[in-house]
This record gives structure tokens, sequence and C-alpha cells, in this order.
């Protein structure tokens, strides 16, 4: 599904409503793509007396992990996915996800990887996607957000993912990119395909 742009609390309450149609079984596993509205979303690792400055609107969610931004530039994508009984690893799933971005940036020509210890996708020392979860009776959704042309200014109001905001980066400044936004939305698809073992859409 492309949303496109979408303001966060519409886009939050459209996955839950997702959530529970898997649940029920009523349709089956979905990958979401859209852009936000700017927003900090506060995941349940955000400390209690963590700052958050500046003018961006903040909003506290059930996924994993620590405060982080969405806006303009970047690509976020999320499953609404049943981890079956062999993938019910939280660990092996976060994995990945980053596995589908590693995948993604590398079609660009970029070596992307992790960090021992911490979740998400790297370039060299900088940080170029965020990645968070939340799981209901093994269904998983939210996931990752990609920066693409993303305003790393944003980032500097508060710690992201507990970090200095000084590590985050985006795609931007280390590739020439694709003529249409569209064709990252297709890499994200196909690779995601590719590492969950699904037919991507024709």
């Amino acid at each position: 599904m492309r949303w496109g742009r979408t303001e966060y609390l519409d886009a939050h309450a459209r996955q839950r409503e997702l959530v529970e149609q898997r649940l029920a079984g009523a349709i089956g596993d979905t990958l979401v793509l859209t852009e936000h509205d700017p927003v900090i979303t506060l995941g349940r690792k955000t400390p209690r007396d963590a700052t958050i400055g500046g003018s961006i609107p903040t909003v506290d969610v059930e996924r994993g992990g620590e405060a982080t931004y969405h806006g303009p530039g970047q690509l976020v994508v999320y499953p609404i996915l049943l981890l079956e009984a062999e993938r019910r690893d939280l660990h092996r799933y976060l994995r990945d996800l980053e596995e589908v971005v590693i995948r993604m940036l590398a079609e660009l020509g970029l070596a992307a990887g992790r960090k021992d210890g911490l979740t998400g996708v790297w370039l060299g020392e900088r940080k170029v996607a965020s990645i968070g979860v939340a799981v209901r009776r093994w269904v998983a959704w939210h996931g990752f957000a990609l920066n693409v042309t993303t305003e790393l200014d944003a980032f500097r109001g508060f710690h992201p993912c507990g970090l200095s905001a000084d590590v985050m980066t985006r795609v931007a400044d280390h590739v020439e990119l694709p003529p249409s936004a569209g064709l990252l939305e297709e890499s994200a698809v196909r690779y995601f395909a590719s590492v969950f073992g699904f037919t991507p859409p024709r």
C-alpha cells in the first residue's frame, strides 16, 4: 500500500486497523509505504526525563526503541506481518528489516551495515535508517524509516535513538538519488519480498 504523505496519528490509526484485520484473518500480510508530516515519536525505551526541544510535535507510541524523527524526505515502511513459527524471534526480525535496507542501499552502490548492540542501518559511522517494531499476538507492525533527503536539523532537538544527532545522515549526502522517489519504494518492496520469502507484486 502506498499512502503518500500522511499525518502521523492518522497513519498510526490506519496501521492499528490493519493489525486488527490481520489478526482476524481478514487480510494477508501487508506492506505500507508512506512519508510523514514532521513528528517525533517516543518509543517505549525513551527515558522519562528525556528533553525534546523545538516545535515539532511528539507522540508516544508502543514500538520499541527511543525517540526518533519522521518527516518529509524520509521513506517509512510499515510491514503488517504475521510472524510464522519459524520467525518468532524478534532479534531475527530486526536483523531481517536491517537486511532489507542494506540491500536497497547496495543497489545504489552504498556499502551499508550494522553496528553491534545498536538497531538500525549505518553508512560508516553515520546512521541512515532507524528501526522500531511492536508485536501483538505475533503480528508485527511499525517498521523502518530511511533518511533519503530528510532535513537532518530536525534531529537536533533531542537524542535520536539515544544517540547524538550528529550521527544521523541521509542517502542524498552519499550518492546521486534515483530520478523518482517511486524507484526507492519499488526497491523496498522488492527486497522486502526477497528477504521474507514473498513473491513481489507485478
